[in-house]
């Protein structure tokens, strides 16, 4: 099985606004990247590959609806809180927080959970609140995951290492696999895998050699788990990825990184053509 999943992050932005976002009407952004992809995806067989959009809250539903008949893309959201509501106790008293039935009522059937993004996020509120246990983190997070596999939703588990901890990359990585899986059912979830000391401008796109390593060990941590690359699957590195017998997809975040940057479906789906020509060569 192939995975591609797409994370909608910050692109719902208008451009004026300082954000990506140049392709769509706010108020229908999120309809107009499903309708626009979903009849293309329509060529690469169900049972064999899965397409995945993580879309910001306020866009799920727009994005729910234009969904058509038998569409190949599975939606998701962008991560949720680690409490959740439960019957006859706590209805929902989350404010500015997103719980896990809030998600799966709004149609989200998978969540990306663990990001760098979501991970720093964390660390810097833990941090503020003077807590040094290291591994809290983890901990919140893996609520996270319980919470959303709870409501029938499958997860997208982030891991990854920073130019801090690359040297000791393994006890850092296989923490975040083992206190953040701890008891959950595993068959509901996907890694990905995202060198955070490699993402950004200016720095040196992590390798072949590299990625397999890092596979092989989550692999072997995980009794065979799926793991798709978190790093950015784009144009020119689809067929390095592919040629990885480990990784079982990507995650597509920008598909232009010059110019007019940001997201744009006839990009997204040259990438997947890419990709998966690739893999089944």
């Amino acid at each position: 099985m192939k995975h591609i999943f797409l994370n909608l992050k910050r692109f719902d932005v208008p451009r004026e606004l300082g954000g990506v976002n140049s392709i769509a009407d706010i108020r229908e952004w999120g309809g107009y990247i499903v309708k626009n992809t979903q009849k293309q995806l329509m060529k690469y067989p169900g049972t064999d590959v899965k397409f995945t959009m993580f879309f910001p809250e306020m866009h799920l539903m727009g994005a729910m609806a234009a969904r058509c008949e038998d569409s190949p893309v599975e939606l998701g959201c962008q991560s949720v809180f680690w409490m959740d509501v439960q019957p006859g106790g706590n209805f929902g008293a989350f404010t500015t927080e997103r719980p896990a039935a809030a998600m799966a009522a709004a149609g989200g059937r998978m969540g990306i959970i663990g990001h760098c993004e979501e991970r720093n996020l964390l660390s810097g509120i833990l941090k503020e609140a003077n807590v040094t246990d290291t591994d809290a983190v983890n901990r919140i997070l893996r609520h996270k995951v319980e919470n959303a596999i709870a409501r029938g939703m499958k997860v997208l588990y982030c891991i990854g290492e920073t130019s801090e901890e690359q040297a000791m990359w393994q006890e850092v990585l296989g923490k975040q696999l083992e206190i953040g899986l701890k008891d959950v059912d595993c068959s509901k979830v996907v890694i990905a895998y995202e060198p955070i000391w490699s993402i950004g401008p200016g720095k040196t796109p992590a390798g072949k050699e590299y990625i397999t390593k890092i596979a092989r060990f989550v692999k072997e941590k995980t009794n065979g788990m799926d793991i798709v690359y978190g790093g950015g699957l784009k144009q020119d590195n689809a067929k390095m990825l592919a040629s990885i017998q480990e990784i079982d997809g990507g995650l597509i975040a920008l598909t232009r990184f010059q110019g007019e940057i940001g997201f744009y479906p006839e990009e997204y789906l040259e990438i997947i053509e890419q990709y998966m020509s690739a893999v089944t060569a």
